[in-house]
């Protein structure tokens, strides 16, 4: 690791102003409520009545000293990695054998994704594991999100990102590790498995998009299964796309109405909880309120809605053709069950290098905050067979 120019790697310590807090409180009690329709429930967006009574727990309950301490018992490191700031926690393992593990998060997800699985994945001795399967986990903030952001230029893509966790491994000395990652996390662990190919010893990932087949020979060797995912899949995109619409096209503006209203930004973020984990009423059945608030901490206290978004931009507007090799990396992938985009194993097959497989009956995509000991568990079996 290098200690000189913009090479050097800095220790971080979160230390949020009070007057951030204060003007945080201020506007959530200045909060502008619109109306709603009678009996919609959440089928137009977030309820009006949830939205207020978790707004007010934000504001008179949530404690953000207390999380605030929490992540700054864990390992926190910056350093410049073409021109932009980049955050990441880095937390090694005491076991003298362990596998570097880099770990992306997507949006509208954090680093708060990880929290419950860094004492089993790099302390397995200390959680009823094998020491044997013990990691040292690197786990960035992508730039543009939280932490690493906002950024200030254009091209962020997926394939930049990848480049950057590429130097970030070189940097830490990892010659030789793995790499996980969901949503956004999975496209750019894909990317990692080609451009740093010889590194990288195998990826594991809990998204992975497989669309319908156009050979009407290889459609019809489909099972009924694998037909019900993917018309579970397309049948959900028109309500569920939205987001992705705006956010690939117009980022600007509604980047305005995100840094500006921290309910429009809670909304923003809940919706997604509500709608991808493995919840029946609201989020907080998959994920806990506190942690849910922690993680849109992250997005209001950075500013980062526009930068964030601006990913999504990215894809929708591409600077370079689509890579058509697939990762020669082994891969392996966990599915979860109330995953919107669950994907199918044969045609997943046509484009990965899949060594590993593996279907739960719970959990969404969030998969390391909803279920981490699925996860945990998950993660370890991949790896096993590749140290």
């Amino acid at each position: 690791m290098s200690e000189r120019g913009e090479t050097i790697i800095r220790p971080f310590t979160l230390d949020i102003p009070q007057a951030d807090l204060d003007d945080l409180a201020g506007r959530l009690a200045a909060t502008r409520w619109p109306d709603e329709t009678a009996g919609a429930g959440w089928s137009r967006g977030v309820p009006l009545a949830y939205l207020k009574e978790l707004a007010e727990y934000w504001r008179t309950v949530y404690d953000w000293r207390e999380h605030e301490a929490d992540l700054n018992r864990i390992p926190q490191f910056t350093t410049t990695i073409d021109n932009t700031n980049v955050h990441f926690l880095h937390i090694r393992s005491a076991e003298p054998d362990a596998l570097p593990l880099l770990v992306t998060h997507g949006w509208p997800g954090s680093i708060i994704e990880f929290l419950d699985v860094i004492g089993p994945l790099t302390d397995p001795r200390a959680h009823g594991g094998d020491p044997a399967d013990a990691f040292h986990l690197v786990i960035p903030s992508i730039p543009g999100y939280g932490l690493s952001g906002p950024t200030r230029e254009d091209g962020w893509d997926v394939r930049r990102v990848a480049g950057a966790w590429a130097e970030l491994m070189r940097r830490l000395g990892y010659h030789r590790y793995g790499a996980q990652g969901g949503d956004w996390g999975h496209a750019i662990t894909r990317e990692l498995g080609v451009i740093d190919a010889g590194h990288v010893i195998g990826i594991h990932l809990n998204t992975l998009l497989t669309l319908p087949p156009s050979d009407p020979a290889e459609a019809a060797e489909l099972t009924e299964d694998d037909k019900a995912r993917l018309e579970r899949m397309i049948s959900a995109e028109p309500e569920m796309s939205g987001y992705a619409k705006i956010q690939g096209t117009r980022p600007q503006t509604l980047a305005y109405a995100l840094t500006d209203s921290p309910v429009g930004q809670l909304a923003w973020i809940v919706e997604k909880f509500k709608e991808w984990t493995d919840s029946t009423d609201m989020p907080e059945d998959a994920v806990s309120r506190d942690r849910l608030l922690t993680n849109v901490m992250l997005y209001w206290l950075t500013a980062t809605a526009g930068s964030s978004a601006r990913h999504y931009w990215e894809a929708f507007h591409p600077s370079h053709p689509p890579r058509t090799e697939p990762p020669a990396t082994p891969t392996g992938v966990a599915v979860f069950a109330a995953d919107l985009a669950r994907p199918v194993r044969r045609l997943a097959e046509r484009d990965n290098t899949i060594v590993h497989w593996s279907e739960f009956d719970r959990g969404g995509h969030f998969a390391a905050m909803e279920e981490p000991d699925l996860f945990t568990h998950d993660v370890r079996a991949f790896f096993r067979r590749l140290r």
